[in-house]
């Protein structure tokens, strides 16, 4: 891992009126790395996703991508730094009235002006590479099992080449074989692509599986951003809950099954 971050969050600070989300957080996001962040409900994993992508524009803070001042950028400079990024939405957010391929093919005909057919050839090849058949390119959204969708839609979030891939809850509401599935793709896709992976997650499998790093928030702050085994070792409350109660006990036994004598 390099040791300059591709993504540097300074002084971070969040608030919706009387509300503070975040307040004074740092964190890095490394080259390569898969980081996921985890919290308690209402610590604003995905406010803070939404913020370093640029669909929340933060109350204070400096978010450094590449080496640029994101916050300081115009629109236009702005657009051509997040085209490097790749979001995968909690739900999806694929259009329903297009197929899979038209959903994938979009971003590609929008931003680089590629001609509606070379937009869907290469849309099935980027649903190729997220795991789906042939034969789903030509299907609609509410065709779709859940597995399907979070897979169409992560076509999508690599339909631009992105260096750096957001999840937002990739795991929400599959079945634990569709959830294990999905997350040994995203270790398949980094390895092969070079992505760098900012993942968040309640999903204490996935953090077991695929995060080289692991963040925790609470009280508006990374409380802590280290090695699993580190963070889960951390003096705090909800750390001990989290990771040592029975779903993190039976995650990590998965993780690191015991041999038989």
């Amino acid at each position: 891992m390099s040791d300059s971050p591709l993504i540097r969050v300074r002084g971070l600070a969040n608030r919706f009126g009387q509300n503070s989300v975040h307040e004074d957080l740092d964190l890095d996001l490394y080259p390569g790395e898969i980081l996921g962040v985890v919290g308690g409900s209402g610590t604003g994993k995905s406010v803070l996703l939404r913020s370093i992508v640029g669909l929340l524009r933060p109350s204070a803070g400096q978010i450094e991508v590449f080496g640029e001042d994101l916050l300081g950028l115009s629109a236009r400079e702005r657009s051509r730094v997040e085209r490097r990024f790749g979001v995968l939405f909690q739900r999806g957010a694929l259009f329903t009235s297009l197929t899979l391929q038209e959903n994938v093919a979009l971003p590609l005909i929008e931003h680089i002006g590629l001609s509606r057919p070379d937009a869907e050839a290469l849309a099935r090849v980027k649903l190729a590479l997220a795991g789906l058949p042939g034969e789903a390119a030509i299907q609609y959204p509410a065709e779709l099992s859940g597995g399907m969708i979070k897979r169409a839609a992560l076509a999508r979030a690599l339909a631009l080449d992105p260096e750096v891939l957001f999840l937002d809850e990739p795991t929400a509401g599959l079945d634990p074989i569709g959830a294990a599935a999905f997350d040994h793709l995203i270790l398949t896709l980094r390895d092969a692509l070079g992505l760098s992976v900012f993942l968040v997650t309640h999903d204490l499998d996935t953090l077991y599986t695929a995060c080289d790093r692991v963040a925790v928030l609470s009280q508006g702050r990374v409380l802590v951003a280290d090695r699993l085994d580190i963070v889960a070792a951390t003096d705090d409350e909800w750390i001990h809950d989290y990771f040592h109660g029975p779903r993190g006990r039976a995650a990590h036994e998965a993780a690191h099954p015991v041999e038989e004598p």
